[in-house]
């Protein structure tokens, strides 16, 4: 059976029977006037079709998380690719740089390979990661990174580069041959989507402060 919508001075009668507060008087209003207009809607309902859209599953861990085997590599991904660079992967995990740099760009990064790395004094690799060395770590990462993508047809002879650490470096040549503060060759340089990457076969240590 089909339930009438009760009119307001039937609703008025009703507060006046009960002798509700002034207060009260409103909420009880406001509740019986919803009542009756959900009954009135429900006199004539309309069944509309709905459709559920799942969103999309956001990955952690920001962009180096992203799956795309389709478009040009980032950074952090194409360093991941080469088996020369597993002690760099390495330091940039365990100075958490690994979504910095997969970040927009652009950037600038000599990358020292793993002999680059082996040719420290021994320990110190294994030193600098070391959970109490995260800043010293931190320092010497941030002196391979400059932002702006800086390519080797772009740079001028004794040109000093800002990095991401406040110091300097000055990148030379000797014919088409690159250097960098006279103690790291550009090996190759190899283009991502968010920069470009030099390969060198020293670590760049920042100046002593």
């Amino acid at each position: 059976m089909v339930r009438s919508r009760p009119t307001i001075s039937e609703i008025q009668i009703t507060l006046q029977t009960l002798k509700i507060t002034p207060m009260k008087k409103y909420f009880c209003l406001l509740a019986i006037l919803t009542t009756s207009i959900f009954i009135s809607c429900n006199t004539n309902p309309k069944t509309e079709t709905t459709r559920s859209v799942e969103a999309a599953a956001v990955p952690s861990g920001g962009q180096e998380a992203v799956q795309d085997d389709v478009s040009q590599k980032d950074i952090v991904k194409v360093a991941v690719g080469s088996p020369d660079h597993t002690t760099l992967v390495a330091a940039l995990k365990q100075a958490e740089y690994v979504d910095d740099i997969s970040n927009a760009g652009p950037f600038t990064v000599f990358a020292p390979t793993n002999d680059a790395f082996a040719k420290l004094p021994a320990g110190t690799v294994e030193g600098l990661m070391k959970p109490d060395q995260k800043m010293a770590l931190q320092n010497i990462l941030e002196y391979h990174v400059a932002v702006g993508g800086y390519k080797a047809e772009m740079l001028q002879d004794g040109q000093t580069i800002g990095m991401a650490n406040g110091d300097n470096i000055t990148v030379s040549f000797k014919g088409d041959k690159m250097m960098v503060n006279g103690t790291a060759n550009v090996i190759a340089s190899v283009p991502a989507s968010n920069g470009i990457i030099h390969i060198i076969d020293a670590v760049l240590l920042p100046p002593a402060k």
